[in-house]
């Protein structure tokens, strides 16, 4: 079985305070977009077979698509095994959601490969906050720590991402956060309206400014996406990745051009959301 495992955008971010657990509650939308990692599932007789292509990452049980695996196939008895390709595409710590989504990947190939009655957005919960939006990667309004998902209708736009190759830590980005920056609830239809007719969507990043102070590159960068005529320029999630909206894919594939011409070794992308 291939799957591919698609990044995401937040389309706005707004942390609205701190719960009584220690977790940040959370508004945002999630946006899936066309460009994604790619899995390769092979029911095999048992055991767990894990293989990286693209990224020096770890192909241990400390990686999120083994975790999934072992979590699926504990709460199913074990039918048999599984070997799995991971080829990555999306880079790593970017806000983007690529462990996430490889995870999320990993439920779904497997819950084909061996079906069985299993709650997966309570599974995917498990393995991280992100996960349970990927099983169905399109457009969603999400509250508390990312989990309480609203389905959105279908949004097309054409997204601009770039990304520096500087890791960031969510961890670190909330410690930095302070509580005078809290800030209140999305305007979700007026940001999807905004979008719909080309305009500057009313969205904010809560997490901009404690990532700006501990990486202030990043804020020129914003600046740089500005500049190339991308509307709508924020950070995806708690960074380092920042996206900007195109009129049309024409002006996407032109802007990223002349953003991969000024910065080689950045990962650049022209785009569009999942529709």
């Amino acid at each position: 079985m291939e799957l591919l495992a698609p990044a995401k955008v937040n389309l706005g971010l707004s942390v609205l305070g701190r719960r009584a657990d220690g977790y940040h509650e959370l508004h945002t939308v999630f946006a899936a977009l066309q460009v994604a990692d790619r899995l390769f599932l092979e029911a095999i007789p048992e055991g767990v077979e894990l293989e990286v292509r693209g990224s020096n990452l770890p192909a241990n049980p400390d990686n999120l698509v083994y975790k999934a695996v072992v979590a699926y196939l504990n709460a199913v008895g074990w039918p048999g095994g599984v070997k799995v390709v991971l080829e990555k595409h999306l880079p790593l710590a970017a806000g983007l959601g690529g462990g996430s989504s490889d995870a999320a990947a990993a439920l779904r190939a497997l819950s084909k490969l061996y079906p069985a009655p299993v709650n997966l957005p309570a599974l995917a919960l498990k393995l991280g906050a992100d996960v349970p939006f990927f099983l169905e990667a399109r457009l969603a309004e999400a509250r508390g720590v990312g989990e309480q998902l609203r389905p959105l209708e279908p949004l097309e736009a054409s997204v601009v991402v770039l990304n520096p190759g500087i890791a960031v830590s969510a961890a670190e980005a909330y410690r930095e956060l302070r509580p005078e920056e809290w800030q209140p609830e999305l305007d979700v239809p007026g940001i999807l309206g905004a979008i719909r007719a080309g305009e500057e969507p009313p969205y904010w990043n809560t997490l901009e400014q404690p990532v700006f102070r501990l990486v202030p590159y990043l804020q020129e960068l914003k600046l740089e996406l500005r500049r190339a005529g991308l509307r709508g320029v924020l950070m995806s999630g708690s960074g380092s990745s920042l996206f900007g909206l195109a009129r049309d894919a024409e002006e996407a594939r032109f802007v990223a051009q002349k953003l991969r011409t000024r910065y080689p070794r950045f990962w650049v992308v022209a785009t569009q959301t999942v529709s």
